[in-house]
């Protein structure tokens, strides 16, 4: 029965989607690597038994997905490419943008990581690492006048965080948290969640940003995470707040 509703779930799909699935399995199963070159447009008809526009569209959405680059001229053709964090970023962005996140989500899976992040890099930082963190905690040294000087110190301390995902061994967590960073400023700018400025958010924020640093350079672990933790249930509860409040100048307005 499940088998038969696999089937059917795949049947919706459009021959080149499948074929472009084939063609992801046909890479993968040879091991090839970014920059190797693809079989040409008469081989992968016969290769996969399909027409010429089936394999061409079939290669417009691999390339479309970042997954290959076509070539034209000389030595040219289709190319395995390598996906960049920031497209995986952007593709994945475009799935969530219909999903309604909200605050509470990201910050549930916030809260759940990063300190664990925080606790597996203390002492393992180098000093351009740790010197590069702690400018980016002491950026904005003093309490926003605007709300456009507001919104520049939230994406500033949003950037230590992704920053500081960049430099983790395990590379899908590093990945998730600085999706997270990123999302939350996208998030923080279109919801104008800077808007009155927040002066105990700036303050607790870059507190907490900077006595992390101290906890990571002494490699003091537990620290680390327990530092991450209060920055993470702090600024939820700020950010909530700050949420509100824009809620009810909407309603008052």
């Amino acid at each position: 029965m499940d088998g038969g509703i696999e089937q059917r779930g795949k049947g919706k799909r459009s021959r080149p989607v499948r074929v472009a699935d084939e063609i992801k399995q046909w890479v993968v199963e040879r091991d090839l690597k970014p920059g190797d070159k693809l079989p040409n447009e008469a081989e992968m008809i016969a290769l996969f038994a399909v027409s010429k526009g089936t394999v061409r569209e079939a290669l417009r959405i691999l390339e479309a997905q970042g997954l290959i680059v076509t070539r034209t001229g000389p030595g040219g053709g289709s190319f395995v490419d390598k996906v960049s964090a920031e497209r995986a970023r952007s593709l994945l962005g475009n799935y969530f943008y219909f999903q309604e996140l909200s605050l509470a989500d990201i910050y549930q899976m916030r809260k759940a990581l990063e300190p664990e992040l925080s606790a597996s890099l203390a002492g393992k930082l180098s000093a351009d690492q740790l010197d590069e963190l702690e400018a980016l905690a002491r950026h904005h040294d003093h309490p926003a006048a605007t709300s456009e000087e507001e919104k520049q110190q939230h994406i500033a301390s949003l950037a230590f965080h992704a920053r500081l995902a960049e430099f983790a061994e395990n590379r899908l967590l590093a990945f998730v948290i600085s999706f997270m960073a990123h999302i939350l400023t996208d998030m923080t700018v279109y919801r104008q969640l800077y808007d009155p400025p927040n002066v105990e958010l700036w303050r607790r924020g870059r507190q907490h940003q900077l006595e992390l640093v101290g906890a990571l350079r002494a490699g003091q672990a537990q620290s680390a995470r327990r530092i991450m933790a209060s920055h993470m249930a702090v600024a939820e509860e700020l950010m909530a707040t700050q949420e509100a409040k824009l809620a009810r100048r909407f309603i008052s307005d």
